[in-house]
Protein backbone atom coordinates (compact mmCIF):
# COMPACT_ATOMS: atom_id res chain seq x y z
CA UNK A 1 0.00 0.00 0.00
CA UNK A 2 1.20 2.85 -1.29
CA UNK A 3 1.36 6.41 1.73
CA UNK A 4 1.48 9.66 0.11
CA UNK A 5 1.23 13.55 0.78
CA UNK A 6 -0.63 15.72 -1.27
CA UNK A 7 -1.99 19.52 -0.82
CA UNK A 8 -4.96 20.24 0.44
CA UNK A 9 -5.15 23.42 -0.96
CA UNK A 10 -3.28 26.20 -1.77
CA UNK A 11 -0.52 27.33 0.08
CA UNK A 12 -0.87 30.92 1.61
CA UNK A 13 1.50 33.45 3.37
CA UNK A 14 0.98 34.26 6.92
CA UNK A 15 0.83 37.63 9.17
CA UNK A 16 4.75 36.30 10.89
CA UNK A 17 6.28 36.10 7.44
CA UNK A 18 6.15 32.68 6.89
CA UNK A 19 3.73 30.47 4.94
CA UNK A 20 0.79 27.79 5.52
CA UNK A 21 -0.64 24.97 3.97
CA UNK A 22 -3.01 22.06 4.37
CA UNK A 23 -1.97 18.32 2.99
CA UNK A 24 -4.05 15.20 2.40
CA UNK A 25 -2.52 11.73 3.51
CA UNK A 26 -3.33 9.56 0.71
CA UNK A 27 -3.23 5.53 1.26
CA UNK A 28 -3.76 4.46 -2.94
CA UNK A 29 -4.69 7.06 -3.32
CA UNK A 30 -7.53 7.50 -1.13
CA UNK A 31 -7.90 9.97 1.63
CA UNK A 32 -7.20 8.92 4.72
CA UNK A 33 -5.78 11.81 6.77
CA UNK A 34 -4.30 15.51 7.25
CA UNK A 35 -2.49 17.95 8.44
CA UNK A 36 -1.22 21.01 8.54
CA UNK A 37 2.34 22.71 7.65
CA UNK A 38 3.26 26.14 8.94
CA UNK A 39 6.73 28.24 9.13
CA UNK A 40 7.24 31.58 10.87
CA UNK A 41 10.30 33.61 10.63
CA UNK A 42 11.79 34.14 14.01
CA UNK A 43 14.97 36.31 13.56
CA UNK A 44 16.97 35.44 10.61
CA UNK A 45 14.94 31.67 10.84
CA UNK A 46 12.24 30.14 9.79
CA UNK A 47 10.32 27.88 12.48
CA UNK A 48 8.04 25.18 11.65
CA UNK A 49 5.02 23.65 12.94
CA UNK A 50 2.83 20.39 12.48
CA UNK A 51 -0.71 21.07 13.08
CA UNK A 52 -3.98 19.55 12.83
CA UNK A 53 -2.67 15.86 12.00
CA UNK A 54 -5.54 13.38 12.04
CA UNK A 55 -5.87 9.96 11.15
CA UNK A 56 -9.74 9.33 10.11
CA UNK A 57 -9.43 5.68 8.51
CA UNK A 58 -7.22 2.78 8.97
CA UNK A 59 -5.33 3.55 12.54
CA UNK A 60 -2.95 1.91 13.71
CA UNK A 61 -1.42 1.46 10.48
CA UNK A 62 1.67 4.00 10.67
CA UNK A 63 -0.36 6.63 8.52
CA UNK A 64 0.23 9.25 11.10
CA UNK A 65 3.84 8.52 11.12
CA UNK A 66 4.40 8.59 7.87
CA UNK A 67 2.18 12.15 7.60
CA UNK A 68 4.79 14.17 10.47
CA UNK A 69 7.90 12.31 9.00
CA UNK A 70 6.47 14.09 5.49
CA UNK A 71 5.63 17.15 6.54
CA UNK A 72 9.37 17.48 7.95
CA UNK A 73 10.64 17.05 4.89
CA UNK A 74 8.23 19.74 3.38
CA UNK A 75 9.55 22.24 6.29
CA UNK A 76 12.88 21.40 5.70
CA UNK A 77 12.22 22.11 2.09
CA UNK A 78 11.09 25.64 3.16
CA UNK A 79 14.25 26.26 5.44
CA UNK A 80 13.33 25.09 8.11
CA UNK A 81 15.90 24.98 11.14
CA UNK A 82 13.28 23.42 13.84
CA UNK A 83 9.64 22.11 14.65
CA UNK A 84 7.12 21.80 17.07
CA UNK A 85 3.91 20.05 17.63
CA UNK A 86 1.19 21.16 20.43
CA UNK A 87 -0.52 17.77 21.35
CA UNK A 88 -4.02 18.26 23.14
CA UNK A 89 -3.28 16.63 26.68
CA UNK A 90 -6.77 14.34 26.00
CA UNK A 91 -4.20 12.63 22.66
CA UNK A 92 -1.77 9.99 24.75
CA UNK A 93 -1.55 8.22 21.36
CA UNK A 94 -0.39 11.32 19.40
CA UNK A 95 2.14 11.97 22.82
CA UNK A 96 3.24 8.90 22.18
CA UNK A 97 3.84 9.28 18.58
CA UNK A 98 5.94 12.85 19.02
CA UNK A 99 8.27 10.69 21.88
CA UNK A 100 8.76 8.14 18.99
CA UNK A 101 9.85 10.35 16.48
CA UNK A 102 12.49 12.04 18.80
CA UNK A 103 10.41 14.93 19.32
CA UNK A 104 11.54 16.33 23.28
CA UNK A 105 8.52 17.57 25.44
CA UNK A 106 9.51 21.68 25.91
CA UNK A 107 6.39 23.36 27.29
CA UNK A 108 2.89 23.08 28.82
CA UNK A 109 0.04 25.18 28.46
CA UNK A 110 -2.38 25.35 31.40
CA UNK A 111 -5.76 26.66 32.14
CA UNK A 112 -7.89 27.53 34.64
CA UNK A 113 -11.72 28.83 35.43
CA UNK A 114 -11.63 31.42 37.73
CA UNK A 115 -15.04 32.44 39.93
CA UNK A 116 -14.08 33.99 43.18
CA UNK A 117 -11.06 36.71 43.55
CA UNK A 118 -8.66 35.34 46.44
CA UNK A 119 -7.45 37.78 49.04
CA UNK A 120 -3.98 38.32 48.64
CA UNK A 121 -1.50 37.37 52.25
CA UNK A 122 -1.29 40.51 54.86
CA UNK A 123 1.87 41.91 54.49
CA UNK A 124 2.05 42.86 50.77
CA UNK A 125 1.63 46.05 49.15
CA UNK A 126 1.36 46.26 44.60
CA UNK A 127 2.04 48.71 42.43
CA UNK A 128 1.91 49.48 38.73
CA UNK A 129 5.34 49.53 36.76
CA UNK A 130 5.02 52.57 35.17
CA UNK A 131 7.03 54.35 32.03
CA UNK A 132 10.48 54.83 33.89
CA UNK A 133 10.71 51.39 35.29
CA UNK A 134 9.82 49.61 32.10
CA UNK A 135 12.97 49.63 29.97
CA UNK A 136 14.89 47.83 33.12
CA UNK A 137 11.56 45.52 33.67
CA UNK A 138 11.76 44.38 30.35
CA UNK A 139 15.48 44.07 30.08
CA UNK A 140 15.44 41.29 33.04
CA UNK A 141 11.94 39.53 31.67
CA UNK A 142 13.73 39.08 28.55
CA UNK A 143 17.20 37.45 30.06
CA UNK A 144 14.52 35.27 32.02
CA UNK A 145 12.97 34.16 28.93
CA UNK A 146 15.99 33.34 27.09
CA UNK A 147 17.59 31.36 29.73
CA UNK A 148 14.15 29.35 30.00
CA UNK A 149 14.06 28.84 26.03
CA UNK A 150 17.71 27.70 25.90
CA UNK A 151 16.66 24.89 28.96
CA UNK A 152 13.67 24.03 27.04
CA UNK A 153 16.07 22.95 24.21
CA UNK A 154 16.65 26.21 21.96
CA UNK A 155 20.29 27.27 21.41
CA UNK A 156 20.88 31.27 22.75
CA UNK A 157 20.38 32.54 18.88
CA UNK A 158 17.35 30.83 18.79
CA UNK A 159 16.11 31.98 21.89
CA UNK A 160 17.05 35.35 22.00
CA UNK A 161 15.16 36.04 18.56
CA UNK A 162 11.69 34.40 19.65
CA UNK A 163 12.15 36.94 23.01
CA UNK A 164 12.50 40.10 20.88
CA UNK A 165 9.71 38.80 18.65
CA UNK A 166 7.46 38.25 21.58
CA UNK A 167 8.28 40.94 23.54
CA UNK A 168 7.69 43.51 20.32
CA UNK A 169 4.35 41.83 19.52
CA UNK A 170 2.98 42.09 22.79
CA UNK A 171 3.94 45.08 24.18
CA UNK A 172 4.05 47.60 21.20
CA UNK A 173 3.52 50.46 23.33
CA UNK A 174 5.85 49.55 26.56
CA UNK A 175 4.41 49.87 29.79
CA UNK A 176 1.12 51.61 28.44
CA UNK A 177 0.39 48.84 26.36
CA UNK A 178 -3.47 48.40 26.06
CA UNK A 179 -4.88 45.66 27.51
CA UNK A 180 -1.91 45.13 30.03
CA UNK A 181 -1.46 44.48 33.40
CA UNK A 182 2.23 44.96 34.89
CA UNK A 183 2.60 44.81 38.55
CA UNK A 184 5.42 44.77 41.38
CA UNK A 185 4.89 42.95 44.76
CA UNK A 186 6.57 44.55 47.47
CA UNK A 187 6.87 44.30 51.56
CA UNK A 188 4.29 46.19 53.44
CA UNK A 189 6.41 49.10 53.54
CA UNK A 190 6.48 49.79 49.86
CA UNK A 191 9.75 50.05 47.94
CA UNK A 192 12.51 50.17 47.61
CA UNK A 193 13.30 46.58 46.51
CA UNK A 194 10.49 44.33 44.69
CA UNK A 195 9.40 40.86 45.92
CA UNK A 196 9.00 40.15 42.65
CA UNK A 197 6.69 41.05 39.45
CA UNK A 198 3.62 40.04 36.74
CA UNK A 199 2.99 40.83 33.86
CA UNK A 200 -0.42 39.79 32.53
CA UNK A 201 -2.11 39.93 28.70
CA UNK A 202 -6.33 40.30 30.14
CA UNK A 203 -7.48 39.39 26.83
CA UNK A 204 -4.89 37.33 24.47
CA UNK A 205 -7.71 35.75 22.66
CA UNK A 206 -10.54 34.57 22.46
CA UNK A 207 -11.41 30.77 22.92
CA UNK A 208 -13.61 29.15 20.31
CA UNK A 209 -17.10 29.62 22.59
CA UNK A 210 -16.20 33.59 22.36
CA UNK A 211 -15.22 33.71 26.05
CA UNK A 212 -11.94 35.95 26.68
CA UNK A 213 -9.02 34.18 27.62
CA UNK A 214 -6.43 35.87 29.58
CA UNK A 215 -2.62 34.82 30.15
CA UNK A 216 0.48 35.18 32.50
CA UNK A 217 3.50 36.12 30.66
CA UNK A 218 5.91 36.53 33.65
CA UNK A 219 5.79 35.82 36.80
CA UNK A 220 9.00 36.54 38.26
CA UNK A 221 10.33 35.94 42.41
CA UNK A 222 13.03 38.42 42.87
CA UNK A 223 16.50 35.92 43.20
CA UNK A 224 16.77 37.51 46.95
CA UNK A 225 13.23 36.04 47.98
CA UNK A 226 12.52 33.08 46.64
CA UNK A 227 11.26 29.82 48.44
CA UNK A 228 8.95 32.13 50.37
CA UNK A 229 5.46 31.73 48.94
CA UNK A 230 6.10 35.11 46.50
CA UNK A 231 5.12 33.45 42.87
CA UNK A 232 2.03 31.93 44.84
CA UNK A 233 0.87 35.46 46.00
CA UNK A 234 2.29 36.54 42.40
CA UNK A 235 -0.71 34.01 40.69
CA UNK A 236 -3.18 35.08 43.46
CA UNK A 237 -2.61 38.58 41.99
CA UNK A 238 -3.30 37.30 38.51
CA UNK A 239 -6.55 35.89 39.16
CA UNK A 240 -7.64 39.22 41.09
CA UNK A 241 -6.46 41.50 38.13
CA UNK A 242 -8.54 38.71 35.51
CA UNK A 243 -11.41 38.99 37.27
CA UNK A 244 -11.40 42.82 37.93
CA UNK A 245 -11.34 42.78 33.93
CA UNK A 246 -14.54 41.14 34.02
CA UNK A 247 -12.34 37.61 32.88
CA UNK A 248 -12.76 34.47 34.12
CA UNK A 249 -10.74 32.08 31.82
CA UNK A 250 -6.49 32.24 32.74
CA UNK A 251 -4.15 30.05 30.85
CA UNK A 252 -0.15 30.01 31.19
CA UNK A 253 3.03 28.37 29.77
CA UNK A 254 5.18 26.22 31.99
CA UNK A 255 8.56 25.30 30.87
CA UNK A 256 8.45 21.22 31.24
CA UNK A 257 12.06 21.39 33.29
CA UNK A 258 10.71 23.82 35.75
CA UNK A 259 9.49 21.38 38.39
CA UNK A 260 9.18 24.04 41.41
CA UNK A 261 6.46 26.12 38.89
CA UNK A 262 4.76 22.71 38.22
CA UNK A 263 3.94 21.81 41.11
CA UNK A 264 2.92 25.00 42.50
CA UNK A 265 0.42 25.59 39.53
CA UNK A 266 -1.02 22.35 39.64
CA UNK A 267 -1.50 23.17 43.92
CA UNK A 268 -3.86 26.70 42.55
CA UNK A 269 -5.60 24.09 40.27
CA UNK A 270 -4.49 24.60 36.88
CA UNK A 271 -4.67 21.69 34.44
CA UNK A 272 -2.67 21.05 31.77
CA UNK A 273 -4.47 21.86 28.19
CA UNK A 274 -1.65 20.61 25.90
CA UNK A 275 1.64 20.01 26.00
CA UNK A 276 4.49 21.32 23.32
CA UNK A 277 7.41 19.14 21.58
CA UNK A 278 10.11 20.08 19.59
CA UNK A 279 13.17 18.94 17.49
CA UNK A 280 15.83 20.86 15.42
CA UNK A 281 15.64 20.05 11.63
Amino acid sequence: MTTTLRPEGPETPTIAGGRTRRWRILANGRPVGALRTTSARCGNQLWGEIAELEVFEGRGRGRGTFGALAAEEVLRSWGCTRVDVNVPEWAPIARGLAVTLGYTERMRKLGKSLATAPALPVGVTVRPIGAAEFPAWLDGAAEGYVSSLMDSGLTEEQARAKSRLDHQNVLPQGADSPGTALRRLYGADGPPEPLGSLWVELNLRELPDGTPLAWVMVVEVSPAHRGRGHGRTLMLLAERECLAAGVRELGLNVFSGNEVAVRLYDSLGYRVVNRCYGKPL
